[in-house]
């Protein structure tokens, strides 16, 4: 299998789209992959590091350092790592990864990551659709990162409409396709 034996990062952010992260944690591992999760703090809102611990098998990483004061290295991670997903990629993320902008672990090792980028981005249809995010998704993708399309259907405000995350079991056949 594709996935057996690779080295993920999964960075999480916050949406509602989170809960999916669990599912697609699941995913990786059971294709045998070896899974780090990176959650910011606002992932955190939607779903439990602990959660995603159990499921990775892995320590969750939310902080430059660690609960014993231990630096939490950004630069050995993105070294590290086959490939690099970030499910769900908030309009926030997103606006952050395309600037350069650095105030978290996740952004951090995105900054560091030597291995290919995949972002998957969850937001409302209107969030979706501004100028500003496509800009940023643009710029994303000139910078080599791989964009895994959104779906339509029912947004969490209960419109109808572009900006779901894509499923878990697509991803895992996008980075499957990709590592082949």
């Amino acid at each position: 299998m594709a996935l057996d034996g690779k080295k993920i990062i999964l960075g999480v952010t916050g949406s509602i789209a989170a809960y999916k992260s669990a599912i697609l944690v699941r995913l990786l591992v059971k294709a045998g992959a070896d899974v780090r999760v990176i959650m910011t703090a606002s992932a955190a809102d939607f779903i439990t590091p602990l959660t995603l611990s159990v499921l990775s098998k892995n320590h969750v990483i939310s902080q430059l350092q660690n609960d014993a004061g231990t630096w939490n290295n950004h630069v050995d991670l993105g070294m590290w790592a086959d490939v690099m997903l970030i499910a769900p990629a908030s309009a926030n993320t997103i606006a952050k990864m395309a600037n350069g902008q650095c105030d978290n672990m996740l952004l951090a090792t995105y900054l560091s990551a030597k291995c290919p980028v995949f972002f998957a981005p969850a937001m409302d249809l209107d969030m979706w659709k501004h100028p500003s995010t496509r800009r940023n998704i643009d710029l994303l993708q000139s910078y080599g990162n791989h964009l895994i399309p959104v779906d339509n259907g029912e947004l969490a405000s209960g419109l109808i409409g572009d900006g779901r995350m894509a499923e878990p079991e697509v991803m895992i056949t996008t980075l499957s396709a990709f590592i082949k």
